[in-house]
């Protein structure tokens, strides 16, 4: 059986369904295909249930260490952690759904199977019922994603020592968790765990937790995990990991010396691998980097004309508005629309443990490596009204800022909820608005945002509330 496409898009996440819809709307005749499910990671077992158990999370801490303060009393607080996981589950179902619908509404034909290059423009599908499709396309679109990166001989068992795709699946409750890797996973898993009640302990080879994010930064939300009873060890690198009859045996080594740590389970958080083997790249031509993701211009294009790829199996950067963004403009470009370059390093970055992180653009030592004349400043959630009345006050918001035109150049927050503050300075950044105009700007009284505002007004050498 053969099928003839304007577009065809491998992959079906954030980047691939979100570049299917827009390559329909623009009037190409489009597939998408899929090995497992619409939506992919982010909505399955991702961003998306994650979140809903971080909600719940909230909760527990809540009523756990702070019903006291908050004047609330329990003689006997149960905790129903399975619950909380099926309220996951039927979060990321709801909006499962809602793919499957818009795929409907947008004419888009779904293939459900396993998809590898026949040749540069001829897919062949393997479909759950064993069946083959071969499908031909002018454009191909390739947003495979990524999968969990694992050292040689740790096995994953998705019992004693899973991933996040098993963690975040399992409705048992472990008493003790290693965490390898102190990334968004990791810290954000370790916030979840320890909420419940679970001994949580994050090994972190490098000296910072979260440690792609700003030192500052870093450093509050190490002591913030600290203060919620979360151990942390930096600078710690993880010989092995062995699973035992209790659970999982971790060696570590730090500063010469060796120690072993023991768990019910160990969660492997250290990064990802693209998701392009077996899908018979070298047969279409794409070239790949040397760590294996498939390399792209800033109109998405490999090198093979009509194939193009998106999201984390680029590597560029692996979030899934990134991929969206990726989606979006290779869509548009393949229509012939004109496009604007995706900086990268501009983009808004959110890690949703507690408090959250969030952040854009340069740190304050990437800024002056790049020559420029830098000046920041800082504004502390304590002195903020909104913050101090919800309780939750740890943190504050950095902005760097060029000297020579007080434009913003990167900030970095930490505290409740910073990262719904995110898209007010990406616009900013984008548009060329100056601190002075943000500092101008009325913000509603008492609300988060006001820390914005504040932190410009600091930058200008004129704070008002410090």
């Amino acid at each position: 059986m053969s099928n003839e496409f304007d577009v065809l898009v491998i992959g079906a996440g954030p980047g691939g369904y979100v570049a299917a819809i827009r390559a329909s709307q623009l009037g190409l005749k489009t597939a998408i295909v899929d090995k497992e499910w619409l939506g992919g990671v982010c909505l399955n077992v991702g961003c998306i249930p994650s979140k809903s158990l971080l909600k719940n999370a909230d909760i527990a801490h809540t009523l756990r260490e702070r019903g006291k303060e908050l004047g609330f009393s329990f003689e006997n607080l149960t905790l129903d952690f399975p619950t909380a996981v099926k309220r996951s589950r039927q979060v990321s179902e709801r909006l499962v759904k809602g793919v499957g619908f818009l795929m409907k509404k947008n004419n888009i034909t779904v293939f459900k199977g396993f998809a590898r290059f026949l040749e540069a423009k001829k897919v062949e599908i393997l479909t759950d019922n064993n069946e083959v499709e071969i499908i031909e396309a002018t454009n191909i679109i390739i947003a495979t994603g990524a999968t969990p990166m694992l050292p040689p001989g740790w096995q994953v068992d998705g019992e004693a020592i899973v991933t996040y795709r098993e963690a975040i699946l399992q409705e048992k409750l472990p008493s003790r968790v290693i965490v390898i890797g102190s990334g968004a996973i990791g810290v954000e898993f370790s916030t979840v765990w320890n909420a419940y009640g679970t001994e949580v302990t994050i090994v972190e080879m490098l000296p910072n937790v979260i440690p792609l994010e700003d030192e500052e930064v870093s450093q509050e939300l190490e002591k913030s995990l600290k203060k919620r009873g979360v151990k942390v060890l930096t600078n710690t690198k993880v010989e092995s990991v062995t699973r035992t009859g209790e659970g999982v045996k971790v060696i570590v080594s730090a500063n010469g010396e060796t120690k072993e740590l023991n768990a019910d389970q160990a969660l492997v958080a250290i990064g990802f691998r693209p998701n392009t083997r077996n899908i018979n790249l070298e047969g279409a031509g794409v070239q790949l980097s040397d760590r294996g993701f498939v390399e792209i211009n800033d109109s998405m294009e490999t090198n093979v004309p009509g194939i193009y790829a998106i999201g984390d199996v680029t590597g560029k950067l692996m979030l899934a508005h990134v991929g969206s963004a990726m989606g979006i403009l290779c869509a548009e470009k393949i229509a012939g629309h004109p496009i604007r370059t995706l900086v990268y390093s501009m983009m808004p970055r959110a890690t949703y443990c507690q408090p959250q992180v969030a952040s854009f653009g340069l740190t304050e030592k990437q800024a002056l490596e790049k020559g420029f004349r830098v000046k920041t400043a800082k504004f502390p959630f304590q002195a903020n009204g909104k913050a101090l009345g919800l309780g939750e006050y740890a943190g504050w918001v950095k902005f760097v800022v060029d000297s020579d035109s007080n434009k913003l150049l990167g900030a970095h927050m930490i505290g409740p909820e910073v990262t719904e503050l995110l898209p007010e300075l990406t616009l900013a950044e984008k548009l060329g608005i100056t601190i002075d105009e943000i500092g101008r700007n009325v913000h509603a009284h008492p609300t988060i945002s006001e820390a914005l505002m504040e932190t410009a007004h600091a930058a200008l050498g004129e704070a008002i509330h410090m």
